[in-house]
C-alpha cells in the first residue's frame, strides 16, 4: 500500500491511503498528534487503510510547520473553533468527493488529534476513536448529538488521570453508543509503534511513561476495527 502526499486546499497538504482492491470504502480522517505527521503516523495512516478504508490525514501544521502553528492548533482544540477545524473539514470534503469513498466516515486522532476526535464526533461524522485525548471543559455540551465513540487511554497516563471515567459518566448520561478501555499498564501515546519525539523529546516522554505498549496498543487497534466495522458500514 502507498502513501500518498496530496494537496487537499492551496495551503493545506497531508498524507492519502487507499486500500489494496475494489472500492468503494468508508472514509476516515485521521488528525495527528503532537509531533505531525511523522513516522509513527504514516505508520497509523497505513495501519487503518489495511483494514479497508481510505484515510486522509490533514497537515495541520502545513502553514509553517509545528513550532509556528503548534501554538494555533492547540488555541484552536481549545476554543472548539479555527483553522485547525476548517482544515479538518476540508479533508472530509475531498474524502467525500471521491468515487471510492462510500457516504459512511468516521474521525480518529490520537494525543492532540484525540481531543479534535471527541470535539468532532457531533460535527457530521458515523464514528469517532478517541486515542488518550484531552477532554474539553464542556464536555456535556460537546458531546450533545455525538456519533458513536470508541475510546483508549492508558492508566499511567499522568496528564489524562480520571479522564476515562468522566468520559464514560458524560457518554452514558448523553446516550451515545460507546465503547471505552483504560489499559492498567500503559502511558500517554501507548499506540506509537515507535518512540515519538525525536532524540531528546523522545527521551523525556519515555521517562514520563509516554511510549510505546504493544500489547495495549494491538487490543486497541483490533477494538477499533471491530467499532469502525459495526458503525461505518
Amino acid at each position: 500500500m502507498n502513501l500518498i502526499d496530496v494537496q487537499i486546499t492551496p495551503a493545506l497538504n497531508g498524507v492519502l491511503a487507499v486500500p489494496e482492491g475494489n472500492g468503494p470504502w468508508p472514509a476516515v480522517v485521521m488528525v495527528h498528534e503532537v509531533f505531525g505527521i511523522d513516522d509513527s503516523m504514516r505508520a497509523q495512516i497505513t495501519r487503518l487503510a489495511s483494514a479497508g478504508y481510505v484515510v486522509l490525514m490533514p497537515n495541520l501544521f502545513s502553514r509553517g510547520g509545528a513550532r509556528k502553528c503548534l501554538t494555533a492548533t492547540f488555541k484552536a482544540l481549545s476554543n472548539g473553533e479555527g483553522q485547525a477545524f476548517e482544515d479538518v473539514e476540508s479533508a472530509k470534503q475531498m474524502l467525500a468527493a471521491r468515487s471510492d469513498t462510500t457516504k459512511k466516515v468516521g474521525v480518529i486522532g490520537f494525543c492532540m488529534g484525540g481531543g479534535f476526535a471527541l470535539l468532532l464526533a457531533s460535527r457530521g461524522y458515523d464514528a469517532s476513536s478517541v486515542n488518550y485525548g484531552m477532554l474539553p471543559k464542556d464536555l456535556d455540551a460537546v458531546l450533545a448529538g455525538a456519533c458513536p465513540i470508541i475510546g483508549s487511554f492508558g492508566a499511567k497516563d499522568g496528564q489524562l488521570k480520571g479522564a476515562t471515567a468522566k468520559l464514560e459518566v458524560a457518554l452514558t448520561k448523553a446516550k451515545v453508543a460507546h465503547d471505552l478501555k483504560e489499559y492498567p499498564e500503559a502511558g500517554h501515546a501507548f499506540m506509537n509503534p515507535s518512540q515519538a519525539g525525536g532524540p531528546f523529546f523522545g527521551t523525556l516522554l519515555r521517562v514520563s511513561g509516554a511510549k510505546p505498549n504493544p500489547e495495549a496498543a494491538t487490543d486497541a487497534w483490533r477494538r477499533i476495527e471491530s467499532f469502525f466495522a459495526e458503525h461505518l458500514h
